[in-house]
């Protein structure tokens, strides 16, 4: 009797790795990764973790660059201006900007509280023997250059008088006495008796630094208007006039080309920033006309305050 085989001497086909041996049938056995000649994943998961921060470090600099292009193509085109944008600022500008005032406006504020006029009183004796009081004549300017109402004028605004009358920037009106005179200076010195509460002496520079061609404002009452100014530079310095009746010889002087006129006598001549640095005192006319042609004179103010006997200098 025959027996049956116990196994079969052909390979089972639902086994592991089993072939049909079938040549029309494919082989579907996975290759191995050497066979295959890929790169092992765990090789690229440690080339990574070995070189981690220089990976991110490239990273992050490719996607700066990727921001930086993103940037410069959605930045807007930059604005031009045109002329006609630069007109209508400027325009704009001077319809809703007030000027800034002038040199001469705000020179002219410093010094305006410490202007005086001054006049000589003339009196006349009435019908029973009283004297009485004339109307001020003989005008002239002066400024206060002390709190104490010291004032600085020319010796010819006041010659001859005992009593002059001094009216403040504010109006108040006082008598004064003439307490000093420099006749080779042309200058007088006189003190008020009554005195405004807000007095303001002018502030006074010397002339070391004064210089030929410098800004300078002449202030005063000119035949009796004022307080009026008029403004020049300094023409010349170190020089001498001598008094259309040859009577004085002053020296020293400050040419200036600032109009003056009789009743600017005795006023400041001051710097561009209010300060004095002299005191009109003469007017050339080669004409001997009264009015001025362009060159007049000034006391420099050292030489003015040595007669008041207070030089800070």
């Amino acid at each position: 009797m025959r027996r049956s085989p116990l196994y079969s001497s052909s390979r089972r086909a639902d086994g592991p790795g089993a072939s049909t041996g079938d040549p029309d049938t494919p082989d579907t056995t996975p290759e191995s990764p050497t066979e295959s000649g890929d790169p092992s994943p765990s090789r690229i998961t440690r080339f990574f973790r070995r070189h981690e921060r220089a990976s991110l470090l490239v990273a992050g600099g490719a996607l700066a660059l990727l921001l930086v292009a993103a940037m410069g193509t959605f930045r807007p085109a930059p604005f031009e201006l045109t002329q006609d944008d630069i007109d209508r600022a400027v325009l704009y500008t001077l319809e809703n900007q007030p000027a800034a005032p002038s040199v001469e406006s705000m020179a002219f504020r410093v010094i305006q509280p410490s202007i005086v006029r001054v006049q000589r009183i003339g009196v006349e004796i009435g019908d029973d023997g009283e004297e009485i009081e004339e109307a001020g004549t003989g005008l002239g300017t002066g400024v206060v250059v002390e709190e104490d109402g010291t004032i600085l004028t020319n010796y010819h605004v006041v010659a001859g008088e005992e009593r002059v009358r001094v009216i403040f920037y504010d109006g108040t009106e006082s008598e004064a006495e003439i307490i000093g005179v420099q006749l080779d200076q042309d200058l007088a010195i006189i003190r008020a008796f009554t005195l405004p509460d807000d007095l303001i002496p002018a502030t006074i520079r010397s002339t070391r630094d004064l210089h030929v061609g410098d800004r300078v404002i002449a202030v005063g009452f000119p035949f009796g208007i004022g307080p009026s100014l008029t403004s020049g530079v300094v023409s010349g310095l170190g020089r001498e006039f001598r008094s259309p009746e040859g009577e004085r010889l002053l020296g020293n002087l400050i040419q200036f080309d600032a109009a003056a006129n009789p009743g600017n006598s005795g006023g400041p001549l001051v710097t561009e920033d209010g300060h004095v640095v002299g005191i009109v005192t003469a007017i050339l006319n080669p004409n001997n006309q009264r009015v001025f042609v362009g060159i007049g004179f000034a006391v420099p103010i050292e030489t003015a305050m040595e007669a008041v006997g207070a030089s800070p200098f």
